[in-house]
């Protein structure tokens, strides 16, 4: 399949790359990119930068994260390795540090989706809780316990 796109994006791809800061970025591919982002701004509380049926770019405590549809990665050297199995999002937690754990698993719950464990003090420190998102994503809140 070709790109979807059928709005002109805020800005070209390669200004948007030049753009990101010096870190670790997290892409995400996914097989439903409207249910993927209703995710991240109703339960996760993102903010959407842009999106479109392509590619989304989402910004969360202070980073910037993308998701990119399965249909446009079709050139890129990951085709094939994870669309479409069974395993998509396995093995990985996406660990939101200064999330509010209780208040997540609360809209996950609200709209419907799989809370793993809920929000408990750890004693690593952390209050935080597992949940679910589309494509068996793990995301797991975490805020720091007093003390």
């Amino acid at each position: 399949m070709a790109m979807k796109r059928t709005k002109t994006p805020w800005m070209k791809a390669e200004d948007f790359g030049r753009s990101l800061p010096r870190g670790i970025g997290v892409n995400l591919l996914v097989s439903d990119m409207a249910a993927m982002e209703a995710f991240c701004g109703d339960v996760l509380g993102a903010r959407i930068v842009y999106a479109d049926e392509d590619f989304a770019a989402l910004e969360l405590l202070g980073s910037v994260f993308m998701l990119h549809a399965d249909h446009s990665y079709l050139d890129n050297p990951m085709t094939g390795s994870i669309a479409g199995t069974e395993t998509r999002g396995a093995g990985i937690e996406l660990r939101l540090y200064g999330a509010e754990p209780d208040a997540i698993e609360a809209a996950a719950l609200e709209h419907g989706h799989i809370v793993l464990a809920g929000a408990i003090d750890k004693p690593h420190g952390l209050r935080e809780c597992y949940i679910v998102g589309p494509d068996g994503y793990v995301f797991v809140p975490s805020a720091p316990l007093a003390g």
